[in-house]
């Protein structure tokens, strides 16, 4: 066979490897945790089962990132075909059904990260029936939190909590898929129309005229009015916090795969062309793009991963020509920082896939750890470049 612009790609960034070395962790990773969940970042750069927590015992199934330790084994089900990983993902959507059906921990946006990955790609890759219901009983919990008149689904809390009421953030626009999904599955229109006007309204106020993202928006329930924006895991309210203007470019460029609207297409460049703008000299983001080489703060490299994700998805809508190379090329060379200077590739004392990642600076939570989220996009990363024919989750 004669080796493709890929193939070369591949071969010449080391790619090839680093996804063997990735896959050799989560296998390692599915043995030892058996049914138990990680918490949301490594301590010293080790998973340990997620934390107890209340009524949760550790490794309980709680919380808005348990679902990117399935995603990974759902990638490496597809990887190699192995039938332990199909079974330990489907012992996961037991437990996913398992928590929507008791509503465990359920009022939050992040369903459309839980149930996208731990049951659409059960149900994409295997038909898994249990998975299916699962999702679709997640996004009648989600549509609860849709408000009208502001047109917007609240991020986090009680519907009536009066600090949360009328919140959403930049993360959101990874949940819609969940939405986009429920329509085509049931043919009910309510949960497409609820996705797309929620993306409008981030598209219209939480990308600021500088093309930077407030990390969080508030809207007036009652009026629809949008009222302000700020931060709560960024710099400050002013500054642009990596992660989520990753989630930017990869959200807006997806809900665009759903929708087909020109103008989700154009955010997703707007923040694009931003991140890639404020990039340090290795490729891989500070943890707010506030920050350069010599501020001496660190890098978040779950941004990196996200972004390389979005930046796929973008090229992938766009023309042949020089933005579309852009992106491909920005894509390649973040990526290739990140299995060459970030990834546990070399570090056996290590469980992550990817260390020096940030979950909250501000509050000092999981400060240069690797983290679940960075994990499951790393490999959804290299999954991207190494299997083009791949289908998204989302």
């Amino acid at each position: 066979m004669i080796p493709t612009e890929l193939d070369r790609a591949t071969e010449q960034d080391g790619l090839a490897p680093a996804l063997e070395a990735a896959l050799s962790t989560v296998a390692t990773n599915v043995a030892a945790f058996g049914d138990r969940y990680p918490d949301d970042t490594t301590a010293a750069d080790v998973y340990q089962a997620r934390a107890a927590k209340g009524s949760f015992p550790e490794g309980s199934n709680h919380g808005w990132t348990t679902s990117f330790w399935p995603g990974m084994v759902w990638l490496a089900y597809e990887h190699t075909g192995d039938e332990a990983y199909r079974r330990a993902g489907e012992r996961h959507v037991q437990s996913f059904a398992d928590r929507v059906g008791r509503g465990i921990d359920l009022d939050t946006h992040d369903l459309g990260f839980l149930y996208t990955l731990a049951c659409v790609a059960p149900w994409r890759v295997t038909r898994n029936a249990q998975a299916r219901q699962a999702a679709l009983d997640a996004v009648e919990h989600l549509m609860v939190r849709f408000l009208e008149p502001a047109g917007i689904i609240q991020a986090w809390g009680d519907l009536s909590s009066p600090e949360q009421r009328g919140r959403t953030i930049v993360d959101s626009l990874m949940n819609m898929p969940l939405l986009y999904w429920a329509t085509e599955q049931t043919g009910d229109p309510r949960f497409r129309e609820a996705a797309h006007r929620h993306t409008i309204q981030l598209r219209d106020h939480i990308i600021r005229p500088d093309n930077t993202t407030f990390h969080t928006f508030y809207w007036d329930v009652v009026t629809g009015e949008p009222l302000r924006g700020g931060t709560e895991q960024g710099h400050a309210d002013h500054s642009c916090w990596a992660r989520g203007q990753a989630w930017g470019v990869y959200g807006f460029a997806l809900n665009y795969r759903h929708t087909s609207d020109e103008t989700f297409l154009r955010a997703a460049e707007r923040c694009a062309d931003y991140f890639l703008d404020h990039l340090p000299a290795d490729h891989v983001a500070y943890w707010d793009l506030a920050f350069a080489d010599g501020s001496g703060e660190e890098r978040d490299s779950s941004a990196a991963a996200i972004a390389v994700c979005g930046l796929d998805e973008l090229a992938t809508w766009l023309p042949d020509g020089p933005r579309k190379q852009r992106y491909q090329r920005a894509a390649r060379d973040i990526l290739a920082s990140l299995a060459a200077g970030y990834s546990t590739a070399g570090h056996p004392e290590s469980n992550a896939l990817l260390l020096h990642g940030i979950y909250d600076k501000p509050k000092s939570v999981g400060v240069d750890e690797g983290t679940l989220w960075g994990d499951y996009f790393y490999l959804e990363a290299l999954t991207r470049a190494v299997k083009p024919t791949w289908i998204p989750y989302w």
